[in-house]
């Protein structure tokens, strides 16, 4: 498993969800990421080197460092803003 850091701005916008069933769901998906950090979709382009992890109707992107042993929560999006 690896170590979860999270990022200022994925803090801000989790805290700003006010539904606790899509938190609660995050909060399961953090969880299958920390044990399986391969588990997103891997990114291209200007996003290459993240990972993305659908969770309706958000996204949850993040980074995962292997070499490390870290998974670095970066964003939490509607899926529309893309």
């Amino acid at each position: 498993m690896v170590r979860v850091i999270f990022n200022e701005k994925f803090k801000h916008l989790f805290s700003k969800i006010k539904e606790i069933l899509l938190k609660e769901r995050i909060i399961k998906q953090v969880e299958k990421i920390r044990i399986n950090p391969e588990i997103g979709k891997p990114m291209k382009y200007a996003r290459k080197g993240t990972r993305e992890l659908y969770i309706p109707p958000f996204r949850l992107s993040y980074a995962y460092l292997p070499e490390e042993g870290l998974v670095y929560m970066l964003d939490i999006y509607h899926k529309d803003e893309q």
